[in-house]
């Protein structure tokens, strides 16, 4: 039914009409500035469930909905005898975006905790207008970065989302938002650099195209699109050499062919650029800032959504494009996978700060994503999506109880806290079902994800499996320590007459928790359109590394 419209551009760009209309409505006018802001962001919400029904899950084409146009054509220098015979060479970037199950679960997650993060924005105090203005323009770069395919358009979107992010945590931040937002630029500029380099490399080897309409014509291209370069990367015969008779597959070696160590090289580049994003240890310590001093709402899209672009990117770019080497690297992949889970539930018992409790279970529980790559297998390639939509919401309904915990007492310090649920039994009772989705309670997404992980990666690593089990239970001593420690005993005399939740807080909580419910107790809502796409891939990987 959506094939005939551009449904992922729609999408995309639909939070630019809202900026377009913040523009002009005057910065004193608070109450119209969040009307529109939030009407906005439910927009990409209101499409992404449309797509996400209209999904044909059972055909034999995991990509739809693709959209293609010429962006940027840049011609080369044609110097020399076999290159002036090119009717064209040149270097093409287009606008190409499309979903799979992959990016399609990932765009719902996007805008659904997007929507509920613009409802939360509410506690924000100041400058609304630009609040609202960047929020959606992160929201556009959330939605192009889980849509693209191709390299540049999948760089240009990831870069978008640095710019308004930088500036949301560093202005509506705390007391050390300034050091944050630039930890945050610092170490994500670098993972970007370090992903330039591999997709600068990779457009100029494995994107080099021949396309020959008739016998008089030939065109060469060097193209970003990740399809076509994914293609010459399984097959190199199709690489024909520039000094050669110009005919496409004659076979002949290329001089562009990447070799073998090269393309270690080029993997080992993506996952550490992807692996700060994510974050693997020991690259985390900007996330613990942010998560520590970007306002709640903002940490709502950061812990649901921009942690989860690092693992997309990890397993598009990185396993898709070199599945070789990432099996070799399986054990590498657990390994840090393992260290992520342990490390981060031991530090996360040790804070006193609710918000680092979260920040470091985040990473942990980001190393159960690596666990699920690392099986290279359907199911632990499964839980490691499910773990990724599993977290997002899970941490997102955290993030939104924070900030309606710190507006109403100013602090998340456990040692200050105390016996809300004498005063606010709705947000502690949300809490407490949060925290048992965290630890992995059965009938809750959380035990979902971690089960199929487990299960996925203990058929190849039992040892380094049973180890990461430790980070399960630990997750239950410091989930419990710090809920319990919230809700539960005396309470200061004031918090005693605080007001339970409003309507606008009442509405993200119970979206939230109902999504982590459906999942817990009827995964196959997510399994299914999942399948297909898991299946293909695990089977293309089998294929290329033969077996």
């Amino acid at each position: 039914m959506l094939d005939n419209l551009p449904i992922l551009s729609m999408i995309i760009f639909s939070p630019l009409l809202g900026i377009l209309i913040l523009m002009f409505v005057p910065k004193e006018q608070g109450r119209w500035i969040k009307i529109v802001g939030i009407s906005t962001a439910f927009i990409p919400l209101i499409l992404a469930v449309f797509l996400y029904a209209d999904f044909d899950h059972q055909s034999d084409e995991t990509l739809q909905y693709t959209e293609n146009v010429e962006w940027i054509n840049v011609p080369l220098n044609q110097d020399g005898e076999v290159l002036s015979s090119l009717s064209s060479y040149t270097l093409q970037f287009n606008y190409t975006v499309g979903a799979d199950a992959l990016s399609l679960v990932l765009i719902l997650l996007t805008a659904l905790v997007s929507a509920m993060a613009a409802l939360a924005s509410l506690h924000i105090k100041k400058r609304w207008k630009t609040y609202y203005i960047l929020f959606l323009l992160l929201l556009m770069g959330m939605l192009g970065v889980f849509s693209s395919r191709d390299l540049f358009l999948f760089f240009v979107f990831f870069e978008v989302t640095l710019v308004p992010m930088f500036f949301l945590v560093g202005i509506w931040g705390f007391k050390e938002r300034e050091g944050a937002a630039t930890k945050f630029l610092i170490y994500n500029g670098v993972g970007s650099a370090l992903m330039l380099i591999a997709f600068l490399i990779l457009v100029t080897t494995a994107g080099f195209t021949l396309i020959q309409p008739d016998p008089q014509q030939l065109h060469a291209m060097y193209t970003s699109g990740l399809d076509q370069i994914m293609a010459n990367l399984i097959d190199p015969s199709a690489y024909v050499n520039i000094g050669a008779e110009m005919q496409p597959g004659s076979g002949v070696d290329n001089p562009f062919f990447l070799s073998e160590a090269m393309r270690w090289f080029l993997f080992i580049l993506l996952v550490v650029a992807f692996g700060i994003k994510l974050p693997i240890f020991p690259f985390h310590t900007w996330m613990l800032k942010v998560h520590a001093e970007a306002p709640p709402a903002v940490v709502m899209i950061h812990s649901g959504i921009l942690l989860k672009m690092g693992a997309y990117g990890l397993i598009r770019y990185g396993v898709m494009l070199f599945p070789e080497q990432a099996k070799e690297w399986a054990i590498v992949l657990a390994l840090l996978g393992a260290v992520n889970i342990i490390y981060g539930a031991v530090l996360a018992f040790r804070q006193t700060d609710f918000r680092l409790v979260l920040a470091y279970s985040s990473i942990s529980h980001m190393g159960i994503v690596l666990f699920g790559i690392a099986a290279f297998n359907v199911i632990g390639m499964e839980g490691a999506i499910f773990q990724m939509v599993s977290h997002g919401l899970i941490s997102a309904l955290m993030f939104l109880i924070v900030g309606s915990l710190l507006e109403r007492t100013g602090t998340m310090e456990l040692s200050e806290l105390g016996g809300l649920a004498k005063s606010v039994p709705f947000i502690s009772g949300i809490l407490l079902v949060a925290g048992m989705a965290s630890l992995g309670l059965p009938g809750l997404s959380g035990f979902v994800s971690e089960f199929l992980a487990f299960i996925g990666l203990f058929d190849t690593m039992p040892i380094i499996t049973v180890v990461g089990t430790l980070g399960i239970i630990l997750a239950a001593v410091y989930v419990l320590r710090a809920v319990l420690k919230i809700t539960f005993g005396p309470i200061a005399a004031q918090y005693e007459n605080m007001k339970d939740a409003r309507l606008s807080e009442v509405v993200p909580m119970i979206t939230l928790l109902a999504f982590i419910v459906l999942l817990g107790v009827y995964p196959s809502v997510l399994s299914d359109p999942l399948k297909h796409t898991v299946d293909q891939l695990i089977q293309n990987i089998a294929g290329r590394i033969g077996g």
